[in-house]
């Protein structure tokens, strides 16, 4: 299931939208491609059948003669080129459009339109500065029947293309994850046509139609003035509509949905497009690191309306996202939407990684009281911006600034909530949290803690080859549980997510809280510590409660800066009042920090 482009993107990304399209032909912009070319190979040779830029027909053979240089010459597209006495001189930044204008229509069709053993495969071809991405893919062709009015008796004719091959021309420094997103676009695409061609030979006769017309155009144009023959194909063409249309998303907003033949459907997303937090775009590997890593206690918050989401699904979508997007909220993690939507959790987890990677949500941690948000480094604060406008026009009586303000050093959510005020006020609060999150400009800061000892002055210092006290804590990193072992969520005052999981819960304390299995466990916990770790613990006077002295014994391995206070929440089931007052009490020896979720962060701030 794909999601189809929104007719009217949000507003807030209207800004990135335009700036990609108006600069869709510089040279600085790596992840448009620069030209779409389809070339076939059959019985009658290699042809090129359609290009998109074409040439300019200001682009004249006669304006473009004092340009030609010898093309067996090296660098022919080089940015510098070299004196033949030695002496370099620079040359003007070659366009997207003049990189591919030195290849003639039958070069392009010699080089591209491949030998059938590499069908199939992956086509990438580097020359000089540009870079040639395809999948050629060979047509199986049943014999076409065809009866004549003269001869009644049928004829089979063989259709005479064999293979052909839809080809995205990039720049020669495109990121490889660019790369290999073109290289996807064209396969699907490869696929329809071949699927299109079986069914009713649609590729033979756009072929014909897009040949015989560059026929016509030469014939004509014979003692007149060149023009390019692909600008009078699109207009009367389907396919070549079709690519030019894949072209112009690929270089604007990144998300291609094609219908082949008014039939097949093909749905494509450039993340590089999509994903962009401050003028960079979130590179595809660490988006998909993040949404390995998303937990039932993360939360899903749509960038969109539900109204706008749901029009713009296929009739054919899933009926499982419809529910999920229906009851889609920022207060409810996924583990609560999967039972409100009556769904298994790694069904959610699925449905929620195909919305944030088509960007139409992001993963957040549900909405409460004890969320402390700041305000964003990379946050528009200008008092005068198109957010502002919005910002003004969606809450009345209210401005982005003062709002912003607020947040510019972290606070949390229940430090705006006033019992004087009524319901709908606080109602609205969160609808303006909502908005800003759904702008990036706030980000959320979690709580970590590091267990950290004063080092022993009696004892040597050790060695760097030593591993470090952290490493040694607990001696096991968290692994991440099975989105089908959980159960219901448990709520309480103070918003705790919890997890019935018995296998580091509280349930392993057993009554009697002196006994001797109790204390044997507290010491199993602790062999991992040196003697002066274990003496420096014992000392505290906190520790002479065997209950509390247990507790930390327990939570020892998440005190390594990586787990923070909500993670460890939801996995040993406990209270947020009962971790803050045992970190209270062994305050001596632990360091508490605020930062971003690494999982999350991603979709909040750029990557450096």
């Amino acid at each position: 299931m794909m999601l189809s482009p929104s007719a009217e993107s949000p507003d807030d990304r209207n800004s990135l939208y335009s700036q990609s399209q108006n600069n869709r032909h510089k040279s600085g912009d790596k992840t448009s491609p620069i030209s779409v070319i389809l070339v076939s190979s059959g019985s009658r040779g290699n042809k090129l059948l359609f290009r998109y830029p074409f040439q300019r027909a200001a682009d004249s053979p006669s304006s473009l003669s004092a340009k030609q240089r010898n093309p067996y010459a090296l660098n022919t597209t080089g940015d510098v080129l070299e004196d033949p006495d030695g002496d370099s001189r620079e040359q003007c930044p070659l366009t997207d459009e003049q990189l591919v204008a030195g290849f003639s229509d039958s070069i392009l069709a010699t080089i591209l339109a491949t030998k059938n053993d590499m069908c199939g495969k992956k086509f990438e071809l580097k020359i000089d500065n540009v870079r040639f991405v395809g999948h050629p893919t060979l047509l199986q062709h049943s014999p076409l029947i065809q009866v004549s009015k003269t001869d009644p008796s049928p004829k089979r004719e063989m259709p005479t293309m064999i293979l052909f091959n839809v080809v995205f021309a990039l720049r020669a420094n495109a990121d490889p994850s660019v790369i290999s997103c073109m290289h996807n676009l064209s396969r699907r695409i490869a696929i329809a046509l071949q699927h299109e061609e079986r069914r009713c030979q649609y590729l033979t006769r756009e072929a014909k139609l897009m040949l015989s017309l560059q026929d016509e155009i030469t014939t004509t144009t014979e003692n007149g003035t060149p023009q390019s023959p692909f600008r009078q194909i699109l207009p009367k063409c389907k396919l070549a509509r079709d690519l030019k249309e894949a072209y112009d998303s690929l270089c604007t907003t990144g998300v291609v949905r094609l219908h082949i033949n008014n039939w097949l459907e093909v749905s494509f997303c450039l993340p590089h497009k999509i994903h962009r937090v401050g003028g960079n775009y979130i590179p595809p590997e660490a988006l998909e690191r993040s949404l390995k890593a998303i937990r039932p206690y993360h939360a899903l918050l749509l960038l969109e309306s539900e109204k706008a989401l749901l029009d713009q699904l296929p009739l054919d979508c899933s009926p499982a996202m419809v529910r999920l997007i229906k009851i889609c909220s920022a207060v409810k993690n996924l583990q609560q939407l999967a039972q409100d939507a009556d769904l298994a959790l790694l069904q959610i987890f699925q449905i929620a990684a195909h919305l944030v990677y088509w960007g139409k949500a992001i993963i957040i941690f549900p909405l409460c009281e004890n969320n402390v948000y700041m305000l964003s480094p990379h946050a528009n604060i200008s008092l005068y911006s198109a957010l502002a406008k919005q910002f003004a026009q969606q809450f009345s009586g209210h401005d982005l600034p003062s709002m912003l303000a607020k947040f510019s050093l972290p606070v949390s959510l229940a430090e705006f909530r006033n019992p004087l005020e009524a319901p709908a006020q606080e109602a609205q609060l969160i609808q303006m949290v909502v908005w800003m999150l759904q702008r990036r400009l706030l980000i959320q800061l979690h709580t970590y803690v590091c267990f950290l000892i004063p080092p022993n002055e009696d004892e040597p210092t050790p060695k760097d080859e030593e591993l470090p006290l952290a490493a040694r804590v607990g001696g096991r990193s968290l692994s991440t549980p099975s989105a089908l072992s959980f159960g219901s969520p448990t709520s309480s005052d103070d918003m705790t997510l919890t997890s019935p999981s018995m296998e580091n819960s509280s349930a392993e304390l057993l009554p009697g809280g002196d006994s001797p299995l109790n204390k044997r466990m507290t010491e199993t916990l602790l062999a991992s510590l040196s003697e002066h770790e274990r003496q420096v613990i014992l000392n505290i006077p906190a520790a002479q409660n065997p209950e509390d002295l247990r507790m930390f014994a327990r939570l020892l391995h998440y005190f390594r800066g990586h787990h923070h206070l909500e993670e460890i929440m939801y996995n040993e089931n406990m209270r947020r009042s009962q971790l803050k007052t045992l970190f209270d009490k062994f305050r001596s020896v632990l360091i508490v920090t605020n930062h971003e979720d690494p999982i999350i962060s991603i979709f909040q701030s750029p990557m450096e």
